[in-house]
């Protein structure tokens, strides 16, 4: 197999000197950090990204490449129909280079139980004009020419599109900085620069940056990053393996899910497997003070998830990795540049074997290269975006619990009116940052 194309070992594609002020200094340089700066940008703010390894080296580039309307939380959705709108007119922008096809999304119910579960769903997608709808199960075998197994039916949305983390996320990038963003790759942020009380930049592996706010889009790593500060978010790191094939028959053109099996067809001819439900968890000292919070997630899905005790060294949560540090010592996020977990082949093979018992007409199944990522996952699985009150300046945006891809547009399009003080448009209170520690009783949203 061919090795995943992001590492620390690519080049730094986005370098140089940093500035010594901006308006805005953004940790992290996924969909999100990235989306964040495009828009603070358009508002004439000077905008800085700073990213400890690649952009998009981790979960950004990483995912199932699904952007996705359906089955989306409540408070998610209306975010979500705008995200449809903005990929569509960035893609545009980028002369149709994010691999971007409106493709259709199906979750495919294997029993009439599967099919019932949808019908909450249906009445939500239909208040805000999304087009979902339950096929038949003669409507689903046409759909699905060639397929073996018949199924009871399937919640599929017309909509709902696909395009190709790999390259999205890179050329948005480049679109940020044709518009003045500077990003700067290999340039961690070790510590946040506090003046009385009040954020007022960063201080990097390189220097310090003075900034009037700074924004956390850390991923996976912004619970580390945050703890220093006494803000607990409350996040772990999970674990989602996935193979990218050699191409082969089309058996569908957009994507699938079903019990074990996630599948969409990509651009290149071959298809993008996943093995739907499954996670990896190491456990470390995050998950266990968290472990009250992740109860109800747990009830809910009591064996969708591998346990390990410990971490491989240098993860957000590994044993020994440091919990604090200071502004001269070098951090974690210059220890590990890119987080690049093992995937789980064991049961991507299964995933891939159950793709070929539905769908014959493939063949065999070849794997061009096989990778995992790790997700940020919230008690709740629903995103923290927010201002820190107890740090003016801070801002966050992270938990997106492996739906970031998707709606990264719009939640970087609400960032900007954040920072800025300006109408975001929409309910934020869903993802405010204190819901874990309120008292609230927590509501989960969809699955990871």
């Amino acid at each position: 197999m061919t090795p995943f194309p992001f590492s620390d070992q690519n080049p730094v594609e986005h370098g140089g000197d940093l500035p010594d002020a901006v308006d805005v200094a953004i940790i992290g340089g996924g969909i999100i950090g990235v989306m964040s700066a495009y828009y603070l940008a358009q508002k004439g703010l000077r905008v800085l990204v700073l990213e400890k390894g690649r952009v998009a080296a981790e979960q950004s580039s990483r995912n199932w490449g699904w952007v996705r309307q359906q089955n989306r939380d409540h408070a998610e959705l209306p975010i979500m129909v705008e995200a449809n709108r903005l990929w569509r007119g960035l893609d545009m922008q980028t002369n149709n280079r994010l691999g971007l096809a409106r493709c259709g999304l199906t979750y495919l119910a294997e029993s009439d139980a599967d099919t019932s579960n949808y019908d909450d769903w249906l009445k939500l997608a239909h208040a805000h004009d999304v087009d979902s709808c339950i096929l038949s199960s003669t409507e689903v075998a046409k759909m699905f020419s060639g397929a073996i197994h018949q199924y009871a039916g399937a919640l599929h949305t017309p909509s709902d599109m696909r395009a190709e983390p790999w390259k999205a996320v890179p050329v948005l990038a480049r679109l940020a900085v044709e518009h003045g963003v500077m990003i700067r790759e290999g340039c961690a942020v070790r510590a946040l620069d506090i003046v009385a009380g009040r954020v007022c930049g960063v201080v990097t592996e390189q220097g310090v940056v003075r900034a009037d706010a700074v924004v956390v889009a850390g991923g996976a790593w912004s619970n580390l990053f945050l703890r220093q500060y006494g803000v607990d978010i409350h996040q772990l790191s999970v674990g989602a393996s996935v193979v990218a094939t050699e191409p082969c028959p089309e058996v569908y053109a957009g994507g699938a899910s079903m019990r074990n099996l996630a599948f969409r067809r990509r651009e290149d001819g071959g298809y993008t497997i996943a093995a739907s439900g499954f996670h990896q968890v190491w456990v470390g000292r995050d998950a266990f003070r968290s472990f009250g919070k992740y109860i109800p997630q747990l009830r809910d899905d009591p064996f969708g998830r591998q346990y390990f005790p410990a971490a491989p060294k240098g993860f957000p949560d590994a044993w020994g990795t440091a919990r604090h540090w200071s502004a001269d010592d070098v951090s974690p996020f210059e220890k590990m540049r890119v987080l690049n977990p093992a995937p789980h082949l064991g049961r991507l093979r299964k995933a891939a074997d159950k793709f070929t018992q539905h769908f014959p007409q493939v063949g065999q199944i070849k794997f061009r290269t096989a990778w995992a990522g790790m997700i940020d996952a919230t008690p709740d699985t629903v995103p923290v975006v927010d201002h820190i009150a107890a740090l003016p300046g801070l801002s966050v945006c992270t938990g997106m619990c492996g739906h970031g891809f998707g709606i990264g547009p719009a939640f970087g399009r609400i960032m900007a009116d954040l920072v800025a003080g300006d109408d975001v448009g929409h309910d934020l209170s869903r993802f405010r940052a204190g819901r874990f520690s309120d008292g609230s009783k927590l509501e989960l949203g969809p699955g990871l």
